[in-house]
């Protein structure tokens, strides 16, 4: 999935985006209450819930479709735990016996810190950090951990077969607490082994690096116009020297969750809301039963098709930035809506698409003659699941496989109750005067803060994701391990060039021609400073998105020094950003977009490889103890997720469905809980 995540800067006030502010009804009594988007944080974490404005005016079946959707999107969490560690189940469902066993003092350090331990493990689907991908260690002792699992219930201890307690816990234990022992889920530095060293799921033991390029290379056919997104939905595996794929799928591998998801997809299916929608269900359905990749491109050739339907989802083994290679799909699922209004803005966007295309600073090889189906949208999110959860993007572009975007276009969407949310929760946090440089600037943030940032994610997923393309015999997977970030490098830069066009004002969607300085200032102290605030001292930049950031600011700072179009200032003491003229910087940004769009479409590896190691990675470890010890006065959080809507189905007394209703008052560890015992139908040992 093309992803855009939310920034580590603070939101601004969304009324000057003209965004309505839907208060949520209770759907029993139909009055308006009280929404509290704060729900709870600990570690570097908050938890916040969102709205999903309009439900109540959605016609009874299509929210019946909501709800069969929202059941398949809970039931793949196992397999995502599963996916990002293979003992991650052992260490939740453990950790959960814990919590609801316990019988000791509640006020101890040890306990306090198990509680943050387990709250952190429900947020990143296992003991991985969800962006920083290290693995984070418990704050409560090993005596302690030993003493409780052996308190528990022998059948609430998820022993192996012939496994006593104590040799469980003798297997946990270095998991757990060594700093050492499986300590990133996804590694990505150079001169070593990318499997080897990566904790994810998605090899078998003893399987290396050559291993997989050796497997998939023999698969790969260059003269295929369609190729096959081969090693999406398998882990690979080396049993007595021999190398194979185990397919996730009904039959194969994590059969007992796929099979209720497709049980709620049938579901969804009777109720679909056209033909068209029916066909792309049944589709999905057809690849989980047969795990057939191709019939996976047909599934998503359906979904790009279906722009007539009002609800949407994405369900499946999509995402592949869980695998420092690019190849395996982490389970993920999304279901929406359209905000009919808000889309009007992104139709006009797309509308355009060919126009955009053809004025890109880009070199006219790698531009596309005719720009395909770019159905572009603005969404209502119904439900989080898997790897959009609690964590979630705030914008999407799929498909993935660029001979489908090429030739069938693709689906691009602004998830707006989602920003909303971040914005609400973010109102007085005393962020802004702390890090941006003078009421200028201030003032520019407030009048336009959010409507850009909205365009930015808009312009990066309708057009960026979908601009460009691969020169005759490149392939798609040229980039390795630098695939993500390279690619998220080039639809930021797209969106960055075109929010400072007239074409914006032309079209109406923006009024002021200073307005994208906003988004252009923010993007540069954000990639510059205040995205540090979620390094750990002493570490570099692992996560793509960070590391697609620092690659542009750092680039255009370095590259506009002969003009000094963007430098660092002090002032009482403390750094700033200061952008001294925005129509260079805009030119700069042109001038990367041209050379990383020249670097995917050639399949300059070397070139790519110089770009993310030259700016992307390293950081400046003093700016950086700085801007955390700035940050840390705000008591803020730097990572944010949400907990989802429950919703519930009103029958009469014969089972008549007479509504669906939609509730916002489950708490986190409520809901996770209730989730564990809800939805968690995988085995905790997944060979």
């Amino acid at each position: 999935m093309k992803k855009t995540v939310f920034l580590a800067v603070a939101a601004l006030s969304m009324l000057s985006a003209g965004y309505g502010g839907n208060k949520p009804m209770d759907s029993s009594s139909n009055q308006e209450i009280k929404f509290t988007y704060e729900v709870d944080q600990f570690a570097d974490l908050q938890i916040l819930r969102y709205q999903v404005p309009e439900f109540e005016s959605l016609t009874l079946q299509q929210k019946e479709l909501i709800y069969y959707l929202s059941q398949a999107a809970l039931e793949g969490r196992d397999i995502l735990f599963d996916q990002n560690n293979r003992y991650n189940l052992a260490i939740r469902r453990t950790l959960e016996a814990i919590y609801q066993n316990y019988k000791g003092d509640k006020k101890t350090k040890d306990y306090k810190e198990f509680e943050v331990y387990l709250k952190r493990v429900w947020f990143s689907n296992g003991i991985h950090h969800h962006y920083g991908e290290e693995k984070f260690l418990p704050g409560f002792s090993k005596e302690f951990f030993t003493t409780q699992v052996k308190a528990l219930p022998k059948d609430k201890v998820p022993v192996k077969k012939g496994q006593s307690v104590d040799q469980f816990v003798a297997m946990l234990m270095p998991v757990m607490f060594d700093a050492n022992m499986m300590s990133k889920k996804v590694n990505q530095a150079a001169g070593v082994d990318l499997i080897q060293t990566s904790a994810n799921n998605y090899y078998g033991e003893g399987v290396t690096q050559k291993d997989v390029e050796d497997f998939y290379d023999k698969m790969k056919d260059p003269n295929n116009h369609h190729p096959v997104s081969y090693g999406l939905n398998s882990r690979l595996v080396k049993e007595n020297n021999l190398v194979f794929e185990k397919t996730w799928k009904v039959g194969g591998l994590y059969t007992l969750a796929i099979e209720r998801i497709v049980g709620w997809l049938e579901k969804a299916n009777a109720v679909a809301e056209n033909s068209k929608q029916r066909d792309v269900i049944e589709k999905l359905i057809s690849f989980y039963k047969s795990g057939d990749l191709k019939m996976f491109d047909n599934y998503a050739i359906s979904w790009v098709g279906d722009s007539l339907s009002r609800i949407d989802f994405v369900n499946g083994f999509t995402e592949t930035y869980g695998d420092p290679l690019g190849l395996k799909a982490s389970w993920e699922s999304i279901v929406n809506f359209k905000n009919m209004e808000a889309t009007k803005r992104t139709e006009i966007i797309s509308s355009n698409a060919q126009w955009f295309e053809d004025h890109s600073p880009m070199d006219a090889r790698f531009k596309k003659e005719s720009v395909k189906g770019v159905t572009a949208k603005v969404i209502t999110v119904a439900q989080l699941g898997g790897d959009c959860y609690p964590a979630t993007p705030i914008g999407i572009n799929l498909p993935n496989a660029d001979w489908i975007r090429k030739e069938h276009g693709s689906k691009s969407v602004t998830i707006e109750n989602i920003m909303e949310a971040y914005d609400k929760a973010a109102e007085h946090t005393g962020f802004s005067d702390e890090f941006v440089w003078s009421d200028v600037e201030l003032k520019l943030l407030h009048d336009y803060g959010f409507i850009t940032d909205v365009l930015h994610t808009d312009l990066h997923e309708i057009l960026g994701h979908g601009s460009g393309q691969l020169l005759p015999g490149v392939s798609s997977d040229a980039m390795k391990e630098h695939s993500s970030t390279i690619e998220e490098t080039r639809a930021d830069l797209f969106g960055l060039y075109y929010l400072a066009d007239p074409k914006l004002i032309e079209l109406g969607i923006l009024d002021n021609p200073n307005a994208y300085k906003a988004e252009y200032y923010k993007f540069m102290m954000n990639g510059l400073m205040t995205q540090l605030t979620r390094i750990e001292k002493g570490k570099d930049i692992e996560e793509a998105h960070m590391r697609n950031r620092q690659l542009i600011a750092k680039w255009v700072f370095e590259k506009g020094k002969p003009d000094n179009v963007v430098e660092f200032s002090k002032k009482n003491g403390k750094t700033y950003v200061v952008v001294n003229d925005y129509v260079k910087l805009r030119s700069l940004f042109g001038q990367l977009l041209a050379e990383v769009q020249r670097v995917k479409s050639e399949g300059d590896y070397k070139a790519a490889s110089a770009l993310v190691n030259d700016y992307a990675v390293k950081v400046d470890q003093n700016l950086l103890s700085e801007v955390q010890e700035r940050y840390q006065k705000l008591n803020l959080k730097p990572y944010k997720g949400f907990v989802n809507p429950v919703y519930e189905l009103v029958t009469d007394k014969n089972g008549k469905l007479l509504d669906v209703k939609i509730t916002y008052n489950e708490g986190y560890a409520e809901q996770m809980l209730r989730y564990s015992k809800d939805y968690s139908s995988l085995p905790t040992y997944n060979d």
